[in-house]
């Protein structure tokens, strides 16, 4: 399992549909906001920062 670098929720490598790459390293994706959130602004996320404090997902309503 990986973590959706944006909001946090674990996501299957071996089903995600949602993939980036960025120097060098996959992040996978719940959901296309999340994706399109990571994609504007990579090194933001991939350095593992957390907009989100809920601890649910902020970027597509929650799961």
């Amino acid at each position: 399992m990986a973590k959706d670098p944006v909001c946090g929720m674990m996501v299957d490598e071996k089903t995600a549909k949602l993939k980036s790459d960025y120097e060098g390293k996959a992040y996978y994706f719940c959901n296309v906001s999340c994706k399109n959130t990571f994609d504007k602004n990579p090194a933001k996320f991939a350095k593992g920062s957390d907009d989100c404090h809920s601890g649910g997902c902020c970027c597509c309503g929650g799961h």
